[in-house]
Order: structure tokens, then sequence, then C-alpha cells
């Protein structure tokens, strides 16, 4: 064992190591259908000449944090292959987000089976892209394959990618530029991260989208370029790039751990869903983390663990096959199944700012302007960093004109909302575009107002007309206090989360003139809380 491997099996938590010994077999190549080379390490438990493999394929590289968790899974007796991805670290050929995945990831299982050590079975690990690569094999990888363990991932990225029909801007080009700090040198990148990573924050400001990549990474970039035109849901182009047609065929166990806060949480749902649909029971672990969070990653590789010696070793059965964090309480439930069964309560937003449950006036209205050259901001919720991403105090951003706050009364008993979650707001808008976003907040008796769940929906629609708007927010699982109060927030955005809404209905890709919008919400709107 490593001090490092000993340290990070400690802090997450692992069982025991079955052995200190782990031979590490690094660079081999593996040669996909075309010729190009996929670099390749081993990691080989001493004393387990029959252990059953695990496949890591990773666009991050070999090193930190890969190689700390490959070891530690082998010194727990497993044979680790992490294999870098096509165009990235030291592999061959151009890295195309999402294109060559299901056809390398099978040329890499098919080295697998040719190799001596090879014993009939292998598992999957991985989140994140590290996730879709499982996602993007596990219809057409065979019998061998007995676990995927996916983590804050989802078979297609393409509804992600444009969450409510808005275009996450933040999580696409943090990515983006990621992965360009990946091909450059490593003192360029760390100097960056240092400087609270200036680059980046300029795109993310730009108001010209298609210029936003290459000021935050020095050059346009392909797959941004590509994803602010192919928008169009059913496209080709995301045919080709996704696998959520097929999750329907996949047999293998299937373990998924997500975050409350994370930006895959619905569409991981989804492929929840779809498998209980077709009565299989993949295990489903769901806590108060968001996409970065470290402590994601430990618990990540402790289910990881149990999972994989239930399914490769015969170990005990899981009885849990839903677990998730409770936030308010910070308890750990076991659910039957996602969601839960439960009654749905709608309250009401108040043109007094009132929220409660049962319905009140239907005459009043409130308004704001949503001006997209200031736009809305986002705080905290789901986003790729975790320097920005998760719980926040939201009292800043609810002091701003064009955010309306709805607060309900203090309450007096609990408030347990376990399960989806929809807002419907009455809203008009001067403009023929506009944005809806709704959040919910738990508000504290010492003024604390700290994010739970939201969403936005983009909307076209005449200008003056009166939309019924369906947002559907992110899932929860929270309990409200009593002395605590009730929240909801309605705006026109939260930039950078989401790109700006210019009000004009232009594409994503074309530059033009920046409209505001003076909104209007009115009495009925109201959020349904899953009770």
């Amino acid at each position: 064992m490593t001090i490092v491997s000993r340290a990070f099996a400690a802090v997450a938590k692992l069982p025991a190591p079955l052995t200190g010994r782990v031979t590490v077999h690094r660079g081999l190549s593996v040669r996909a259908r075309d010729g190009v080379i996929l670099r390749t390490d081993l990691y080989e438990p001493a004393g387990h000449d029959d252990a059953p493999v695990l496949l890591v394929r990773t666009p991050y590289g070999r090193g930190a944090p890969s190689n700390i968790i490959a070891r530690a899974v082998a010194e727990r007796g497993y044979r680790v292959v992490v294999q870098s991805c096509r165009g990235t670290a030291d592999s061959g050929g151009t890295f195309e987000p999402m294109r060559n995945e299901k056809n390398d990831g099978l040329d890499c299982i098919d080295w697998l089976k040719r190799q001596p050590w090879y014993r009939g079975a292998f598992a999957m690990y991985g989140p994140s892209y590290v996730g879709f690569t499982q996602w993007a094999v596990a219809a057409d990888a065979g019998p061998d394959l007995k676990a995927l363990c996916t983590t804050v991932t989802a078979s297609s990225f393409r509804d992600p990618t444009y969450a409510g029909g808005g275009f996450s801007f933040d999580t696409v080009l943090t990515w983006s530029s990621i992965l360009a700090a990946q091909r450059g040198p490593a003192s360029a990148a760390v100097r960056e991260l240092l400087r609270g990573q200036p680059k980046l924050k300029r795109g993310l400001a730009h108001a010209t989208l298609a210029e936003a990549d290459a000021i935050a990474v020095g050059a346009a970039v392909p797959h941004f370029q590509e994803w602010i035109r192919e928008t169009e849901e059913g496209a080709p182009y995301w045919l080709e790039r996704g696998h959520a047609h097929r999750v329907a065929e996949v047999t293998a166990p299937v373990l998924m751990v997500g975050g409350w806060y994370d930006i895959f949480l619905p569409w991981q749902l989804v492929d929840y869903a779809v498998l209980r649909a077709q009565g299989r029971q993949p295990r489903l672990v769901i806590g108060p983390w968001h996409h970065g969070s470290g402590a994601l990653l430990a618990a990540s590789v402790r289910e990881a663990l149990a999972f994989l010696d239930e399914h490769l070793r015969g170990g005990q059965e899981g009885k849990d096959k839903v677990r998730v964090h409770i936030g308010g309480t910070g308890e750990w439930r076991e659910l039957a199944d996602w969601p839960p069964a439960h009654a749905v309560q709608e309250w009401f937003l108040g043109s007094d700012g009132g929220l409660a449950p049962g319905r009140g006036p239907r005459d009043g209205r409130r308004r704001f302007r949503y001006d997209p050259a200031d736009p809305t901001p986002s705080v905290g919720g789901p986003r790729l960093m975790g320097s920005v991403a998760g719980i926040r105090d939201n009292r800043r951003l609810e002091a701003r004109p064009d955010v309306l706050v709805y607060s309900s009364a203090p309450l007096t008993a609990p408030v347990e909302a376990v399960g989806p979650v929809r807002a419907v707001v009455r809203t008009t808008s001067s403009t023929p575009s506009f944005d809806v976003f709704v959040r919910i907040c738990d508000v504290h008796p010492d003024g604390r107002s700290v994010n739970i769940c939201d969403g936005l929906l983009r909307v076209a629609g005449a200008a003056g007309d009166v939309h019924e708007v369906e947002v559907d927010l992110w899932p929860m699982a929270h309990v409200f206090l009593p002395g605590h109060r009730i929240r909801v927030q309605v705006s026109g955005g939260a930039h950078p989360r989401w790109s700006r809404n210019p009000g004009t209905a232009t594409a994503l890709h074309e530059p033009g003139p920046m409209t505001a919008a003076d909104r209007e919400v009115l009495d009925g709107s109201r959020v349904l809380l899953p009770l």
C-alpha cells in the first residue's frame, strides 16, 4: 500500500484491503478497429490470479484521482484496467466527445477477453463522462459484463446540455476549459486555477455565445460550436452520440450514485425509470452532493466496492435498493422505489409576496424586468465546479429587483417533501422569447435562505399573451422544520448556469441584439410539492 492509497481508503471508509502489493503495468497498447492506439494501465493485486476485472475508460488522464482509486480497488482484490479515451492523454486519434466511446469501448472489451489473466467476468466504474462510457457499451457488452457502477452521469448528454430548452452554458464552457487545460502544460493549468480562472470567467461573462469558447480557452472549440448549432431533439448528431434508446436493453445490474445538486440528476433518474419499467432493479443512492464533491467521489468508490463484491464475488445482497439523504434533518432513508408514493400539495404564489397551500385570489400580479445585458445571476445549485455549486445563502440574490420572492409564514409543523417537483407559472412577457426560472429555498429562523431545488424553461410565444408555463425542477428530499419558512423565487434566468435569453428568439449561434423583457407573474401560479 502507498501512503496516498491508505489515506484515501481511510477518508472513503473502504473495507480492509486484501493485499498491500499491487503491480502496475503502464502505457499498454490497445488497438481500436481503425488502428488507433488507446493507452491503458493495468493494476494487478498480488496473490489474486483469479481477480475479476474492473474497467475504467476516461478522458481525464490516468493520473490522480484515477490512479489513486485504481490502486485502492486493486488492493481489495480486483484487477483494474484504466484506459484513456481516444485523443486524450497519450492515446491516439482525436477526441470527439461521445462519438467513439461505443466502438472504442467494445474494442477494449474484446482486448480484455483475449488476455491470459481474464477469467470471464468484468464490471465498469466511473463518474460523469467516465459513467457515460459505461452506458456506451452496456447494451452490447454481452453476458461477461456483470455490473455497471455509474455516478453522476446519464446515458445521453443531449437533454442535460439543453436543460429546459435553454443552454447549459456554464457546464459546457467549463468542461471545455477543463479539457483544453489537460492538453497544455500542467504549470499553466495550475497557474490559471490559482488565479481564479480569469479566462473562463471572461468567457462566461461574454455576451456573444459563439465567441465565448475562444475567450475562455484561446481558440474556437469544435464541440462547443457544434453544440450551439445542433440543438434539435432527435437530430442525427445527438442520436449518434447518445445511448438513451438502448437503456431498456441493458441487463447487467446497475448502481447509480447521484447528488441532489448534480447537473445530471434528472436524466440519471430517467435512466433509472427506464430500467424499472423493464423489471430491472438498479440500486440508487442520492446524497447531499454536487458534481465535484469530494464526499461524492469517496461514496461512489465505497458503494461500488459493495456492489462489485455482490455481483462478481457472490457477496451478500444489498437490501436497500434506494437510499436517499434527507435535507433539513441529515438522515438517510431507505425507500422501496423512486419516486416514493406521495401526495401532491399545491402552494400558491400570492401577489402580496405570500406563499400558502390552497388557491388564493386570481386577479393580482407582480412585475419585474429581465435585462439580458445584466442577467440575473445563478447562485449555487447544480453547477460543474464545486467552488460555485451546491447550497448557498440566497439573500443577496433575492434582494435584486429582477427576482420575485414568495414566502410562507413560519411553519408550525414540519413539511416533508420527497419526490419530483413542478411549478406552474402564469406569466406574460413583452418579448417573444423568455425564460422562467423557479427555485425553492428553505428560510432559516436567522434569515438565511438556502436553495433546495430549481429549474428553468425557455418559452416562445406571442408577446403580451398569458402563458401557463410548467417548469420541472430538480427533485428533492427535504424536511422544512418548524420555525422555518418555504420560499419560492421566480426570475427570468440564472446566468451563467444557463445562457442569457436575448428576448429575440434567435438561434444560440447567431449574434444579435438583446432586448429587455418586462415580465408579469399572475396569481394562480403555484408549486407542486411531493408530500
